[in-house]
């Protein structure tokens, strides 16, 4: 995941002000606003499995290690102790989120073996999320797409681990959740393009939105029930963006894009879910936005548990220009600088939360997650 700084996203402003007026003028919702409160005290059973599609923000080892920093030194430092696939330096979105239905972060794509015996690997479902993917294809980018990996599931439903049984089958898929994550990659990639306006901006992204709709309706019509979308995190508020300001301010342009998005979001979730009346067909936004700015505006927790004294800055940063953490010379020399204690800071490095900021993250979305997740 990469953003551009261009300074045509300042011309962008005046545009996307007067869209975002008028789509919450049609709409008469906030941006974040998402089922009905009588829809969500509906008995719901407790998930057995948990499927994941998206990028980097939920990957827990699908990118080959040639390609990825993840899998480089230092980051894991925290948890497993040794890199292992996770962009930061432990857990992600996709093992708090699994916590919270109390399974076990389930299996890479990649690393799962064909054949034999794999019933005790795939119990807790399957993360197809690719770091650096998106609904499109992004240009340079090897990771496949979000419609790609939504094929590799489909052809797991369909292979057979002996005679009588597939890996998975469509009762799995209803019986679980699914998380799908979009943390901007596509937007990263339209602005990186020689050719890239504002107005081109503000035309591609209901075409992001559009796709991610359509790549929900395509999981909801293979049976899954309960399927939970990341709204956009203030992209705004990324070191990569706040670095020009020596990590105190928030590129606040940027973030009105981010609402333009959620808000797009917000209405397509929202048509899907009226074409589906039934409780235990729904689509839920998981806030990243509004968490992320709450603890980064708290410095912390809401327990105040971890404290972020300067939140917008990394924990891992590459030494000067053209480096990044995780980067080496070519005699092997880190090129790169750690913080002392990890858990000081929000973001590890210049896109991805720290296992502490996930963490911090979770508190604040797992109330409304409990909100719509009625076990009994």
């Amino acid at each position: 995941m990469k953003y551009s700084s261009n300074l045509f996203f300042f011309s962008f402003l005046l545009i996307i002000i007067t869209t975002i007026a008028n789509i919450r003028a049609t709409t008469g919702d906030s941006p974040h606003h998402h089922l009905e409160k009588n829809e969500v005290s509906e008995y719901y059973s407790r998930p057995t499995k948990l499927f994941v599609f998206g990028d980097s923000y939920a990957d827990t080892g699908n990118l080959r290690k040639s390609l990825a920093s993840s899998w480089k030194q230092p980051y894991g430092l925290t948890f497993p102790g040794k890199p292992a696939g996770r962009f930061s330096d432990g857990r992600v979105l996709t093992d708090y989120f699994a916590k919270f239905f109390g399974l076990k972060s389930p299996i890479a794509y990649t690393l799962m073996k064909m054949g034999g015996n794999n019933n005790n690997k795939v119990r807790n479902g399957m993360n197809f999320a690719f770091g650096g993917s998106g609904v499109f294809d992004a240009s340079g980018n090897s990771s496949p797409n979000m419609s790609t990996q939504i094929d590799f599931f489909k052809k797991l439903i369909m292979i057979k681990i002996n005679e009588s049984n597939t890996i998975y089958t469509k009762r799995d898929l209803k019986s679980s959740v699914v998380l799908v994550t979009l943390v901007g990659n596509d937007y990263a990639a339209y602005t990186a393009r020689p050719d890239a306006t504002a107005q081109g901006l503000r035309s591609f992204i209901p075409l992001v939105v559009n796709q991610l709709a359509a790549n929900l309706k395509r999981i909801k019509e293979m049976g899954a029930c309960k399927i939970v979308v990341t709204a956009l995190q203030p992209l705004g508020c990324l070191p990569q963006m706040t670095q020009l300001s020596s990590f105190k301010q928030c590129n606040a342009t940027q973030n009105l894009v981010v609402n333009y998005h959620n808000l797009l979001l917000q209405q397509a979730v929202s048509k899907l879910n009226n074409e589906t009346k039934h409780i235990h067909h729904s689509i839920f936004i998981l806030d990243l936005f509004d968490s992320f700015t709450t603890v980064l505006n708290q410095k912390g927790d809401y327990q105040g548990d971890l404290k972020f004294e300067t939140p917008l800055k990394p924990c891992c940063m590459g030494i000067s220009r053209g480096y990044s953490c995780g980067s080496v010379d070519g005699n092997g020399t880190k090129m790169y600088t750690v913080c002392s204690d990890p858990k000081s800071s929000f973001f590890w490095d210049a896109l991805h939360p720290t296992q502490a900021g996930w963490r911090a993250v979770y508190m604040v979305l797992k109330s409304s997650l409990e909100q719509f997740f009625k076990f009994y």
